[in-house]
C-alpha cells in the first residue's frame, strides 16, 4: 500500500509540469484523441507524444477523454467549454530565457532592433541553413526566435529585411532579478515580499480573490506566483498568501543597465499600442484635447506624470495600458475616445491572443423544466433522451465511474438516478445509462416557460462611458430591471429580477422597514411613471438580507412575476467568480442624472470594471473596498450610478447573455474622479442566493 502511495505521489508530480485552466477548450485542427482514466494518465500520454511536439491537453473527465495537441493559448484562441480542463505545459509559455537559452520555447517573433522573423520553412528573402527538417528537435516552429545552434548571444531568428540576414531577439533573461522604471518588463523569479511573505499564485483565488488571471492577462506575463506589475504601479508586488495582508510590493533592486529601447511604431500599433507614436485621429474623428491641458476635461493624465509615454500635443497616445491608444477630446460632452489605429501586420501563422474563458450562467431550482444549462434541475426524469432509463449516480454497474458521485458532489442531487447536471454541460443534464454500449447520454428536459435569462429581445444600446451621464435606453431593452417602491407608488431603489418569483436588491434599500408589506415592486415599466400597459405590480412576501451586515438582500414576490419580452430574469454569474479588470459592464436605473438629460426614463451607462487592488489605493478609495465587494466606474469621473440607483443592476455580456456581476451598493459622491463605485460582488453571494431560494419557495 505505501508503494502504490509512493508510484502516485511520483506520477501526480507530472502536472507540476503543466499549468490548468477549468472550462478552457482549444479548437485545433491537430490532435490526437486519446483514453484516459485521469489527468496524470493524460499529462504522460503529451508528455510521449510521437506525433508532434505535445504543448498542451484537454481531459474531459465526463468522458475519460484525453486528446493532445501542438497548440497552447499563445498560439491559439482559448473558447469556453465547462466540461472540459485545458492543461498547458509551462515551459512553452515562458517569455525568457535561462543560460543561452537553448530551451527557450516562446512566441517572440521579432528581433531586438524590431525587425519581423522570417518563417523558418521559408526560404525568402534568406535561404536558410538551419531548418526544421535539420534540427527537428529545436522546435524551429512558424517565426518564433529560437536558439538551435548555441548561438552566444542567444535566441535569434533570420529576418524579413532583405539587407539583415539574421538578428538575436534580445529576448529577457529569467534570472535577470532587477528592474527599470517601474518593472512592468520584469520577467524574474522573486516569488516573496519585502514583508517576507510568500505571494499567492496568480492562478490561484484563495486566499484572495483577484481580477488578475493569467488567462485574461496574457501579455503581462502572470508566471507560477513571481512578482509582476501589471496594472502600473511603481514597482512589481503580488498578492500574498497571508489572509490578513491582501497584497504586498517585492524588494527587487534597479538595474544599473540602460532599459531596453522601444521600438516606435508610427503608422499602426502592436498588441495594446505602448509603442505607438503616431497621430491618427478618434475613432469618430473628434479632434484631441491637449495631453498638458485641464480644458475642456481636467485630468491626471500628463506629461510630467507619464514622462515615457511621449504625451506631446493633442497625439494619440496608450499611457495607461488601455486596450489601445486614446486621447481626450475637445467636445465637452465626450470626455475620451480610442484613436482610428490600424493594427501593424504579423507575419503568417501570426499567434492570437486568448479569450477569457466566460463565465456559464448559474440558473435557479425548478420542478420539471429547466432554466439555461439545467445546472439546478432537480426534477424526477431518470431516463435519456433515448428511452434509456439512467444508472443510478451512487451505482458502478454497468458502467464503473469515479467522477460524478453522491460523495463527489453531495450538492448536485446525485442521490437517485434521476438526471441531473453536475458539471455545468452546456447540452444540459444527463446520467450514466444502464445500456451497457451506452456509457452516459443527455435527457430530454423542457425549459421553463421559454426562459432565456440575460436574452432581451430589445436589443439595449450599450453606451459606454464616454457620454458624460450615460444614456436615455431604449424601451425594454433591460428587462430584469425593477423598481423597488414604498406601497404608495413612491421610486427610491432599484434591483435586479433573477428568477420569476425573486428580485436582488441591497440590503440598504431595506433600513426604512422590515416589514414586506412596506413595499412593493414595479417590473415591466420604462419610465418613472410607471403608466405603462406592461407594468406588472407585485406585493412581497418575503424580505432575506445577507448575513454579517453585507449589503445585498433579497425579495421574495407574493406571486411569481409573468414572463414576456418585457420582464426577463437576468443571469447569475459562476460561483466565486472574479471578473477581469477593464470589462466594459452596464448599469441601469432612474437615479440622479446631474442635469444630463433623461430623468424619468430609464438610462444606462458603460464602464470598465477595476480590480480592487486599484480601487483600494489612497488615491482613489483607500482600501474600502472589500472581497465581497467590487469596483466599477471610470477613474476620471464622468459616469457612474446615483443615489436613486440603489440596489440595481451591474451587468457584463458574456456568451449572448447579460450577467448580474454586482449589486449597486455606494459610492463617494456621484460620478465624481477618482471615486468609483463600489458594488456587492454576486458570484460571493451564490451558495446564499440558491439556499435561500430552497428553503423559502
Amino acid at each position: 500500500k505505501t508503494h502504490k502511495k509512493a508510484i502516485y505521489g511520483l506520477l501526480s508530480g507530472v502536472l507540476d509540469e503543466y499549468g490548468k485552466t477549468e472550462g478552457a477548450w482549444i479548437l485545433s485542427l491537430m490532435k490526437r484523441v486519446h483514453s484516459a482514466r485521469t489527468d496524470i494518465e493524460c499529462a504522460i500520454k503529451c508528455n510521449y507524444e510521437t506525433a508532434f511536439t505535445c504543448r498542451s491537453f484537454m481531459y474531459i473527465e465526463k468522458d475519460q477523454e484525453c486528446i493532445t495537441l501542438p497548440a497552447n493559448s499563445k498560439t491559439e484562441t482559448v473558447l469556453r467549454r465547462t466540461s472540459a480542463a485545458l492543461y498547458e505545459r509551462k515551459k512553452y509559455l515562458l517569455e525568457c530565457v535561462n543560460g543561452i537559452g537553448m530551451d527557450y520555447r516562446g512566441t517572440k517573433s521579432k528581433t531586438k532592433s524590431g525587425k519581423s522573423c522570417q518563417n523558418w520553412d521559408s526560404r525568402f528573402p534568406h535561404k536558410p541553413n538551419i531548418t526544421p527538417a535539420s534540427h527537428p528537435k529545436a522546435d524551429l516552429e512558424s517565426n518564433f526566435c529560437r536558439n538551435p545552434d548555441k548561438e552566444s548571444s542567444g535566441p535569434w531568428c533570420y529576418t524579413t529585411d532583405p539587407d539583415t540576414r539574421w538578428e538575436s531577439c534580445g529576448v529577457q533573461d529569467c534570472s535577470e532579478e532587477c528592474i527599470h522604471c517601474s518593472g512592468e518588463n520584469y520577467r524574474g523569479n522573486i516569488s516573496t515580499t519585502e514583508g517576507g511573505l510568500n505571494c499567492q499564485h496568480w492562478d490561484s483565488q484563495k486566499p484572495h480573490n483577484h481580477g488578475y488571471s493569467p488567462s485574461a492577462l496574457p501579455e503581462k506575463f502572470l508566471e507560477e506566483n513571481f512578482c509582476r506589475n501589471p496594472d502600473g504601479d511603481p514597482r512589481p508586488w503580488c498578492f500574498t498568501t497571508s489572509p490578513s495582508k491582501r497584497w504586498d510590493f517585492c524588494s527587487i533592486p534597479r538595474c544599473t543597465s540602460d532599459p531596453p529601447k522601444v521600438v516606435e511604431e508610427l503608422v499602426c500599433a502592436t498588441g495594446d499600442g505602448g509603442a505607438y507614436r503616431g497621430t491618427i485621429s478618434t475613432i469618430s474623428g473628434k479632434k484631441c484635447q491637449a495631453w498638458s491641458s485641464m480644458t475642456p476635461h481636467s485630468h491626471k493624465k500628463t506629461p510630467q506624470a507619464f514622462p515615457t509615454a511621449d504625451l506631446r500635443r493633442n497625439l494619440c497616445r496608450n499611457p495607461d495600458g488601455d486596450r489601445a491608444p486614446w486621447c481626450y477630446t475637445t467636445d465637452p460632452q465626450v470626455r475620451w475616445e480610442y484613436c482610428a489605429v490600424d493594427k501593424c501586420p504579423t507575419a503568417s501563422n501570426p499567434t492570437t491572443k486568448p479569450n477569457q474563458p466566460d463565465p456559464a450562467p448559474t440558473q435557479k431550482p425548478s420542478d420539471n423544466c429547466k432554466l439555461g444549462n439545467g445546472a439546478t434541475y432537480r426534477g424526477p426524469t431518470s431516463m435519456t433522451m433515448t428511452g434509456v432509463t439512467c444508472q443510478r449516480w451512487s451505482a458502478q454497474s454497468p458502467h464503473a465511474h469515479t467522477s460524478f458521485t453522491p460523495e463527489s458532489h453531495p450538492d448536485k442531487g446525485l442521490d437517485s438516478n434521476n438526471c441531473r447536471n453536475p458539471d455545468g454541460d452546456v447540452n444540459g443534464p444527463w446520467c450514466y445509462t444502464t445500456d451497457r454500449n451506452k456509457k452516459w447520454d443527455y435527457c430530454q428536459i423542457p425549459d421553463c416557460a421559454g426562459v432565456k435569462c440575460g436574452q432581451p429581445e430589445t436589443k439595449p444600446k450599450r453606451c459606454f462611458g464616454r457620454i458624460v451621464g450615460g444614456c436615455v435606453s431604449k424601451p425594454y431593452s433591460w428587462p430584469w430591471q425593477i423598481s423597488l417602491r414604498t406601497n404608495t407608488g413612491i421610486h427610491f431603489c432599484g434591483g435586479t429580477l433573477i428568477a420569476p418569483q425573486w428580485v436582488l436588491t441591497a440590503a440598504h434599500c431595506l433600513e426604512r422597514s422590515k416589514r414586506p408589506s412596506a413595499y412593493k415592486v414595479l417590473l415591466g415599466i420604462y419610465t418613472e411613471r410607471g403608466n405603462e400597459a406592461s407594468k406588472q405590480e407585485r406585493n412581497l412576501a418575503k424580505l432575506i438580507e445577507a448575513p454579517g451586515g453585507k449589503d445585498i438582500a433579497l425579495l421574495k414576490l407574493e406571486t411569481p412575476a409573468l414572463i414576456n419580452d418585457k420582464v426577463l430574469p437576468a443571469c447569475l454569474p459562476e460561483k466565486d467568480y472574479v471578473v477581469p479588470p477593464g470589462t466594459e459592464c452596464y448599469v441601469t436605473g432612474w437615479g440622479e442624472t446631474q442635469g444630463t438629460g433623461g430623468d424619468g426614463v430609464l438610462k444606462e451607462t458603460g464602464f470598465p470594471v477595476i480590480e480592487n487592488k486599484v480601487c483600494n489605493r489612497p488615491a482613489y478609495l483607500n482600501n474600502r473596498v472589500r472581497d465581497y465587494e467590487m469596483c466599477a466606474g471610470n477613474i476620471e469621473g464622468g459616469t457612474d450610478s446615483c443615489q436613486g440607483d440603489s440596489g440595481g443592476p451591474l451587468v457584463c455580456h458574456t456568451q449572448n447573455s447579460f450577467v448580474l456581476q454586482g449589486v449597486t451598493s455606494w459610492g463617494l459622491g456621484c460620478a465624481n474622479a477618482m471615486k468609483p463605485g463600489v458594488y456587492a460582488r454576486v458570484s460571493q453571494f451564490i451558495d446564499w442566493i440558491e439556499n435561500q431560494i430552497k428553503i423559502n419557495s
